[in-house]
């Protein structure tokens, strides 16, 4: 899929016009499996499309134990910048489950081109309130449902994912052990 395509699925950025000004601003980058696009703890200053591949994000604690908190797979717009960083840190690491292709743009750089362009601005807000709904939800599972009906929503709210991703790397998705993600599954 090419860049404006996929914006221009957006009814914020329906005129190819727009979406093609729009796509012009981004720079294309190809990652191999395991390539880091964030490191937790350093700068981290730009805002990501995944067109093609996967992506995970993840906090490690002080003893190196990593948790994911995000499973991407393209096309998508990865977590905005805002709601991963702090003070221009990034809070996890991302990293490339597959090879994949994407698009970036310095996370200023988006902010000018929403102060010029009520349908950019539209679009990134739009962006945003969709992934602080996603994480919200992803909350209220960790606390309110047990191992059997986190993996439930987990196959609902990302049919096919368990055919992309390791089960470990969904086990620590959510919560739950590998041996009880095995278990779970083999019910």
């Amino acid at each position: 899929m090419e860049l404006r395509n996929f914006l221009a699925q957006s009814p914020n950025l329906s005129d190819m016009s727009v979406a093609d000004g729009f796509a012009s601003h981004w720079r294309a980058k190809r990652v191999n499996k395991g390539a880091r696009l964030a490191n937790q703890g350093q700068p981290e200053s730009d805002e990501f499309i995944l067109l093609d591949g996967c992506l995970s994000s993840s906090i490690c604690d002080q003893e190196g134990k990593e948790v994911c908190v995000g499973l991407y797979v393209g096309p998508c717009v990865v977590t905005p910048n805002i709601a991963r960083t702090r003070d221009g840190v990034s809070l996890v690491s991302i990293q490339a489950t597959k090879e994949a292709s994407l698009y970036w743009i310095d996370t200023g750089q988006l902010t000018k081109l929403m102060i010029e362009s009520e349908p950019i601005q539209n679009w990134a807000n739009g962006i945003l309130r969709d992934a602080l709904s996603e994480k919200a939800e992803r909350e209220w599972c960790l606390a309110a449902l047990g191992g059997a009906e986190r993996l439930n929503w987990f196959r609902q709210a990302y049919p096919s994912y368990e055919d992309i991703f390791t089960h470990a790397l969904i086990a620590s998705f959510l919560g739950i052990t590998p041996v009880t993600m095995s278990r779970l599954r083999a019910r």
